[in-house]
């Protein structure tokens, strides 16, 4: 990344757009600190008042995290607080609870038209679709179906989903050098399928909740087309505005 002055107004956003270019191109890792204000102040020929602007906004933003005493970090999905930022599921019962990936299949295919569509790929690229149930103090409560460009996810295989321990999204994060940023979802009310109803452990007709997300890392690309069922007889979805 070559240190510049930038020119125009708001110029803290210019030194947000720097910052991330660092974070795209890999100077400062998840989980790594990146330097501080002053350091960058100095870096970018500007005053220490507006690197505190666009870090700010980062971290409001989740792509940073400032640790108190310790400095300011790439925001990693390693971290335990990233739990909860794309998994809105919450027990009944309240609290928050671990969950369970349990991989059921992962194999290539070439995107149709929807798929090339959410991801931006052209008809008949390489993807890479999984399939998974993600249990919850041992009982199933989420199928999703993953769609993931095979260019970016090439390696991904049912054995790696198997052996690997932490969540799909560390996963990618350390395995494939892709961090999710955001999520768009649309959620609808749906009834199970056969296959879904026995999968889930629930009744055909059953209603679920129906989420399809897409997941975009930086550079507003879109990294992860997502279609999931939610058993929500013990778990409702939680989202927090304001």
């Amino acid at each position: 990344m070559v240190a510049e002055s930038p020119t125009f107004s708001p110029l803290y956003r210019q030194i947000k757009s720097l910052i991330l270019q660092g974070l795209e191109s890999g100077e400062w890792r998840p989980g790594e600190a990146i330097p501080s204000e002053s350091d960058l102040a100095i870096r970018f020929n500007v005053s220490q008042g507006t690197v505190r602007k666009a870090i700010d906004e980062m971290a409001a933003e989740n792509l940073l995290i400032r640790k108190q005493g310790k400095g300011t970090f790439v925001a990693s999905h390693a971290d335990p607080r990233a739990f909860f930022r794309f998994l809105r599921l919450v027990p009944l019962a309240g609290g928050v609870e671990q969950s369970t990936s349990r991989p059921l299949e992962c194999w290539r295919a070439k995107a149709g038209t929807e798929a090339a569509r959410v991801l931006q790929l052209k008809l008949g690229d390489a993807i890479i679709i999984v399939r998974r149930l993600l249990q919850f103090s041992n009982r199933p409560v989420v199928v999703d179906e993953i769609y993931l460009p095979g260019e970016i996810f090439s390696g991904l295989s049912l054995e790696v989903l198997k052996d690997w321990q932490g969540s799909l999204y560390s996963l990618f994060e350390t395995r494939f050098g892709v961090r999710m940023i955001r999520a768009e979802e649309r959620i609808r009310a749906v009834a199970a399928d056969r296959n879904s109803a026995e999968l889930l452990g629930v009744d055909d007709g059953s209603p679920l909740l129906s989420v399809e997300r897409v997941s975009f890392t930086y550079g507003d690309r879109p990294v992860e087309w997502r279609r999931g069922l939610y058993s929500t007889a013990e778990h409702y979805y939680l989202n927090e505005l304001g």
